[in-house]
Parts: C-alpha cells; sequence; structure tokens
C-alpha cells in the first residue's frame, strides 16, 4: 500500500472513532469479532475482507489486539437469529432483513446497518419454457431463494406482485418459493430433478446458470425497481456499537479498503473469491463480471427507503424510517445514499 492511500485509512479510522467514542469510562472491547455472511459475489468485499485479513491488518496499525471469525450461513432468518442471540457480532444480509430486524430490535437491541456491500441485480430465471414473465408461473413452479418471507429475493418478488396485482396479493408468489442456499439452488436448478423450476439468483450464480441453453431470464431487481438498488448490508447492535468503538471503526476501514482493492481489479478479486470459496468458473464467467455495468461495490446505499415504504405498507414493519440514514448508524450518514 502506498504511504497516501495508508494515510487515507488511517485519516478515515481517526473520523470513525471520534464519530463514535461514548462517554463514560472506556470499556475493554472484544478481541475476537464474529461476522456472519453468505454466497455470492454480492459478499465480495467480506470474502476479501477475510482472506486478505484486513481487519487484523488494520486493527495492528491501529494498535489493538483483533482477529476476525467469519462464519457462513444461507438466509436472512438464520443470520438475524445469530445476531440477537448473541452468536456473532455482525451479520451481512438483504436490505429487507436489515429492515425486519431493526424494525423488531427498536428500543432494545436496536441494530442499525454498518455500510452497504453492493449494489447489483437479483435475476429470476427459470427451466419451465413456458414461464416468460411473472404472470406466467403456477402452482407447479418453486423459486428457490436465501429465504422465503425476509430475504432481499422474497421481498423484491413481492413488490414486483404488489405493482402486478396490487398491494392486497402482495404475496401471490409466496407459496412458489422455497429457502435453499444458493449453490444448492445453482445445482438443483441445473439438474431439473428435484422439483425447483426457477432460481431468484445474483451473480456469479447467475451467469453460470444462462450458459445452460434450457435456463431463460424472467426479469430482475433492477426492472422491478426501476433502477440500481442495494442487495446487501453489514449490520450490528448498537450495543456492540457502543461497547466496542475501535472495533467498529478498524471494520469500517478494513470495508473500505476492501471496496477499494475490488474497484481496481475486479478480475484480481475474482479470482481470490474462487480461491478463498472454493468455486469454480470459467472465463466467460469471469469476463461477464469484470464487464458487468450494474455491479456496483459502495458504502452507500441505495434503494433502502423504497424498500422499507413498501414493508411498512404491506404490515411487514410497524416502524417507517422518515430517511435511509435511520436505518444506518451515523458514519455513513454524509454519504449519498438514499
Amino acid at each position: 500500500m502506498t504511504r497516501t492511500k495508508a494515510s487515507h485509512y488511517l485519516t478515515a479510522l481517526v473520523m470513525v472513532l471520534a464519530l463514535m467514542a461514548p462517554g463514560g469510562p472506556a470499556l475493554a472491547e472484544v478481541d475476537t469479532v464474529v461476522i456472519a455472511r453468505q454466497y455470492g459475489l454480492h459478499y465480495l468485499p467480506l470474502v476479501l475482507m477475510e482472506s486478505l485479513q484486513l481487519i487484523e491488518k488494520n486493527a495492528a496499525k491501529a494498535g489493538i489486539p483483533l482477529k476476525a471469525d467469519w462464519k457462513e450461513f444461507s438466509g436472512g432468518a438464520s443470520v438475524n437469529e445469530a445476531l440477537i442471540a448473541g452468536a456473532v457480532n455482525l451479520t451481512a444480509g438483504g436490505v429487507g432483513p436489515l429492515i425486519t430486524i431493526w424494525d423488531k430490535t427498536r428500543g432494545r437491541d436496536d441494530v442499525r446497518g454498518v455500510g452497504a456491500i453492493s449494489d447489483m441485480p437479483m435475476t429470476l430465471v427459470t427451466r419451465d419454457p413456458n414461464v416468460k414473465k411473472l404472470q406466467d408461473f403456477t402452482d407447479n413452479d418453486r423459486i428457490a431463494l436465501p429465504a422465503v418471507k425476509v430475504s432481499m429475493q422474497a421481498v423484491t418478488l413481492e413488490m414486483a406482485a404488489a405493482k402486478l396485482y396490487g398491494t392486497k396479493d402482495f404475496d401471490k408468489f409466496d407459496s412458489l418459493t422455497v429457502s435453499m442456499a444458493h449453490p444448492d439452488a445453482t445445482a438443483a436448478l441445473e439438474s431439473g430433478v428435484v422439483g425447483v423450476t426457477a432460481h431468484f439468483s445474483a451473480p456469479p450464480y447467475t451467469y453460470s446458470e444462462l450458459q445452460d441453453p434450457k435456463i431463460h431470464k424472467v426479469t430482475d431487481s433492477f426492472e422491478i425497481y426501476g433502477g440500481p438498488a442495494t442487495l446487501i448490508v453489514l449490520y450490528t447492535t448498537n450495543k456492540f456499537v457502543v461497547e466496542n468503538p475501535k472495533v467498529y471503526g478498524v471494520i469500517l476501514v478494513a470495508l473500505r479498503e476492501s471496496m477499494d482493492i475490488i474497484n481496481k481489479d475486479r478480475r484480481a478479486a475474482m479470482k481470490l473469491y474462487m480461491a478463498a470459496t472454493k468455486e469454480k468458473y470459467d472465463d466467460k464467467v469471469i469476463d461477464e463480471f469484470v464487464s458487468d455495468p450494474q455491479i456496483t461495490y459502495t458504502i452507500a446505499p441505495h434503494g433502502t427507503l423504497a424498500t422499507a415504504a413498501f414493508m411498512s405498507e404491506i404490515g411487514r414493519i410497524k416502524n417507517k424510517p422518515a430517511s435511509w440514514q435511520d436505518l444506518f448508524f451515523s458514519p455513513i450518514h454524509g454519504e449519498l445514499g438514499n
């Protein structure tokens, strides 16, 4: 790292610590931070943070003894449960799961976002030749997604149904959905033998699936939202932030550094991803990821308020945020989010 870049990260860390430092006597901070993540290139910044040990390296620069313990989960419901139970300190999941847990923990654990992880389209694909649009799905179809009702794919599918059939029928497709981790769903869809006929997916699984001539695209989240939207966010409890301001600052700096690495060289980042996850993708898939203009890695969240408004309208949440900043901790409030 250049001296200028190193100075940039140290300056950022000082600013974060100044914002997060609580009053009163200092408490001992955790020396191991436990972070949950899921699968796919939408989690790429976190995968690189783990494989390149960016948290440990930035902690060392700040003189903090800290290790990161990474856990893999398969859906928004399970990571939220782990966070509230104290099994993990931070979790990464969709905007839908964040909004759900933000609403349920107000006044108690006060869960909010640390920052966005990625903006990228979720793509609904199927192997059913009769399904050309959403309205073509029947009771014979099964749509795999990370978690029914709470995952970002599930919420987005409900938003699409509300646009097609009206708010009262927002759950029209819910009975067709099944919870399944992305790698398992891809294998099930491509095999065509276990009942899964569609997958609401994301890169790199989408790229791989669409290479199969029997699989085709139905729609994607950018079409449903009418533009780019954040898919994945990192979030934690207010208690963790207050009790661990230095650790929190290190994590935020490491997240920004990881995004800088990806945005500088996506191809190298993809190779690091495959080495870390043991997933294998051919050159065509890698080329698609490198050149995909719809993918953005940025800490500023997008489309979060629109998602929260929909969830409030259908009664999924009781509290409606007045701004996107209500959903996130203060160090990123100056970002150009929405």
